[in-house]
């Protein structure tokens, strides 16, 4: 990752924080690592474990922000929150995963948040 991508994701990420946040959100953690993968925000949204991806975007050309999560990066984010749930060491909480996607256009966020955006597979 570039120097002005980093800068990107980071602020991206800053953005994505206040906004759940705003939201009532308790963030727990910020990129929680895991191996090869990382989640970017973990937090409370009442008794449920949401684990987020964010997507930061500053053109379209590549298509929205929320298309860059892959099925790859599903399964490797599916493992990094194996990693913490048995950290987390509670087997009963509900989870969830969620993208948040910025588009950061003349300097303006656009924040699209999805709640529930994928569920892992069993292999």
């Amino acid at each position: 990752m570039g120097r002005s991508s980093k800068i990107t994701g980071d602020r991206g990420e800053d953005l994505a924080v206040s906004y759940l946040k705003k939201k009532g959100y308790k963030i727990l953690k910020r990129n929680f690592r895991f191996e090869r993968g990382e989640i970017d925000i973990v937090a409370l949204d009442g008794k449920t474990l949401v684990f987020a991806e964010v997507k930061t975007a500053t053109t379209l050309i590549m298509g929205p922000p929320e298309s860059w999560v892959t099925a790859v990066k599903q399964k490797r984010l599916g493992k990094v929150a194996q990693k913490f749930l048995y950290d987390f060491n509670d087997d009963t909480i509900e989870c969830r995963f969620d993208v948040v996607a910025i588009t950061l256009q003349q300097n303006r966020p656009h924040i699209n948040h999805i709640e529930n955006a994928f569920w892992l597979q069993d292999e």
